[in-house]
């Protein structure tokens, strides 16, 4: 039987849109916001992080964890910041 396939979920989708617009409200191009999470200590390419921006890869929450911490959030912070989104995040854990 072949693995099945981790999608993202609604969850996931808001993540990554925070990500997103936390990134760009920092003027950080992905090159350079990888490269911080990178010195932090979470190896990150910023291929890898193009992948979980656009929800192609999966962010684990040690991946989540580093990038809020990057951007100079916490990462409770980072998923409150947006009505919206937190919306969709809540509704997926229902």
């Amino acid at each position: 039987m072949p693995p099945r396939s981790l999608e993202n979920g609604p969850a996931g989708k808001a993540a990554a849109r925070l990500i997103v617009r936390a990134r760009t409200a920092r003027g950080y191009s992905q090159c350079q916001l990888a490269a911080r999470v990178h010195a932090l200590g979470r190896p990150m390419t910023a291929t890898a992080l193009s992948r979980i921006e656009r929800t192609v890869r999966r962010c684990d929450i040690d991946d989540f964890v580093a990038i809020a911490t990057a951007l100079g959030a916490s990462p409770y912070t980072l998923l409150a910041s947006s009505p919206r989104d937190r919306g969709h995040a809540e509704r997926a854990e229902t």
